[in-house]
């Protein structure tokens, strides 16, 4: 059935809901569960429709009355997962709708005999190498038909979907490209492409539908792009259209703030979502990423059981018990939980990642790098599986593959400063200063998070004997620590003022020094050196009193483009 005239702007909600509630029926009818589920979630955001106003049934054709009773007795089967039972009564149907299930049956039994075949007897990180046999087979069929003209859209989707599995990555986007013109309404189709859009050129070059629901796609994938100030207008705009009672939308708000480590908006968004549907799970694999970096073992606790009490054999609900255990830290208990998600999912990416993660922690060096490797698999997009991979080449002395994922992970994340540094102590370590200086710059530039930044280009400019360079940046460090009104546990502001110190002393800036030096008797790593310090300054003051300079003459170097500030002014910042 043709919809693409059916699409209509925002103003005219009451036909959009008459559209949504067609294609739910669309999709029930077909065994297309999710896609049922997504169009009913968005149609429930909408206002009831009356009686006089609900569209009517599906067009039933000739054809379809024919294969009526094959046809209902093997949905029957279909929906009790008997795939092949259900293949075997609608051979030879005609319709539209029989073959569309038909093809499909074939498809998923080929599916859960792959999934059969590799529960049982290889572990999850084995599972990619299994493939469904169903595949070419069902890849010829479809082929001669396609070219016939004779699929429709729902078939299109499952020929994308095919080859898409068979990695005819191009092919599959065309496919999808079509599907999605020949029913605009159906959001598995445009899932399925967005999983094949590696970058916001191949976006562009699409040519899509001028539907509404492009919007959901287009918010969809700003968002697994990382572009997420434009997800995030693109659903302000949505809820503005008529959609703000959708936890659809909520719930995708809540990942973009996850995205962008907006951690208190994206918890705030998670416990709103979780007031207007307490039994959801999707998405709380998400959900328990943030409990855990804020290490609220409580609230963790709580969502796990509740999950546990509302289904415990979901792939999210494994991966939140995974969360819980790991932040008690039983890693091999949290990697047990990982794996159970993996063979309910072989495809779930967080699973992937977070595992590497737990095999990162347990010293598992191989069996992390082939976990990362999986989740790249599924998604190349996933930032965190590359930079996985760099950390665990980290740990095994490797830098030229260090840059090379960390490359790959700041492609991903170009203004996430954790990419940046990590690239900065990858070039560091092969020697290429230059190109570590400019990572580490950038990094603080772009907002550093980890307050790592400066400190290590200030002892990187210390190495090279670039003594105002490297006294301009442990400044800047130190009002950077002090002005985000915590202390941090990393935090080396004992070294800042040591080197600091002994700079202003050798320059004769002796009450600079004396400063620098009191507050190093502050920390006790740097007490002693501080009062040997002081000691110093004293003996000179004795001999000579010697005016300050100007400490702030232009820069010796300019590898690193440092900007002027006054003399740091210690006494107005408190440790």
């Amino acid at each position: 059935m043709k919809m693409a005239a059916l699409c209509s702007e925002f103003g005219d909600l009451v036909e959009m809901k008459k559209q949504l509630i067609s294609v739910i029926w669309l999709c029930k009818e077909r065994g297309l569960l999710h896609s049922a589920k997504w169009a009913s979630e968005l149609a429930f955001a909408l206002d009831r429709l009356p009686k006089d106003e609900l569209p009517p049934a599906a067009p039933f054709t000739e054809e379809d009355a024919q294969d009526l009773d094959a046809l209902t007795l093997a949905k029957s089967y279909f929906d009790l997962k008997e795939y092949d039972r259900a293949a075997y009564f609608l051979k030879g149907c005609c319709s539209q709708k029989a073959y569309f299930l038909y093809m499909y049956s074939r498809y998923l039994s080929g599916e859960k005999k792959k999934d059969d075949e590799t529960v049982d007897s290889l572990g999850p990180l084995e599972k990619g190498q299994v493939r469904n046999e169903a595949l070419r087979e069902l890849r010829v069929e479809l082929s001669k038909k396609h070219i016939a003209g004779e699929l429709d859209s729902f078939t299109l989707y499952l020929y994308g979907v095919v080859l898409r599995k068979l990695d005819l990555l191009k092919e599959a986007v065309d496919v999808f490209v079509e599907a999605i013109h020949a029913l605009p309404l159906h959001w598995g189709a445009w899932l399925e492409l967005s999983n094949l859009v590696t970058n916001i050129e191949m976006l562009k070059s699409l040519s899509l539908p001028d539907c509404w629901i492009k919007d959901f796609f287009m918010a969809h994938m700003y968002t697994e792009l990382q572009m997420i100030k434009e997800a995030l207008q693109k659903y302000q705009n949505l809820i503005e259209a008529g959609f703000s009672k959708s936890t659809y939308i909520i719930s995708q708000i809540a990942v973009a703030y996850h995205n962008i480590r907006d951690i208190d908006q994206a918890l705030a968004m998670f416990n709103e979502l979780r007031d207007q549907d307490p039994y959801r799970i999707d998405n709380m694999d998400t959900f328990s990423n943030l409990l855990y970096v804020k290490s609220m073992k409580p609230e963790l606790s709580y969502l796990a059981h509740n999950l546990v009490e509302i289904d415990k054999y979901r792939v999210e609900t494994c991966c939140v018990i995974g969360n819980y255990y790991s932040l008690r830290s039983q890693h091999e208990k949290a990697a047990l939980y990982f794996q159970r998600a993996l063979k309910l999912n072989p495809r779930c990416l967080g699973a992937w990642t977070l595992m590497g993660h737990e095999y990162m922690e347990m010293k598992n060096t191989s069996a992390a790098i082939q976990a990362y490797r999986h989740a790249i698999e599924v998604n190349k997009r996933d930032y965190r599986a590359w930079y996985g991979l760099g950390q665990t080449y980290e740990i095994l002395k490797m830098p030229f593959y260090c840059l090379y994922y960390y490359r790959k992970a700041h492609q991903l994340r170009p203004n996430d400063s954790r990419m940046l540094v990590a690239l900065g102590e990858s070039y560091e370590k092969l020697s290429q200063q230059v190109e570590g200086k400019k990572c580490y710059w950038r990094a603080y530039s772009v907002g550093d998070v980890e307050k790592m930044a400066l400190l290590k280009l200030a002892k990187l400019h210390e190495q090279l004997n670039e003594s105002d360079d490297a006294a301009q940046c442990y400044m800047l460090y130190i009002q950077d620590i002090f002005s985000c009104g915590e202390q941090l546990e990393h935090a080396e502001v004992s070294t800042a003022l040591r080197y600091l110190g002994q700079y202003y002393f050798k320059n004769k800036l002796y009450d600079e020094a004396s400063l620098c030096a009191q507050r190093c008797c502050d920390y006790n790593d740097a007490r002693e050196e501080g009062k040997a310090l002081l000691r110093q300054i004293s003996q000179v003051r004795d001999q000579a009193e010697t005016p300050s300079a100007d400490l702030f003459a232009p820069l010796s170097n300019t590898n690193t483009p440092v900007r002027r500030v006054s003399p740091l002014n210690l006494i107005s910042f408190t440790p």
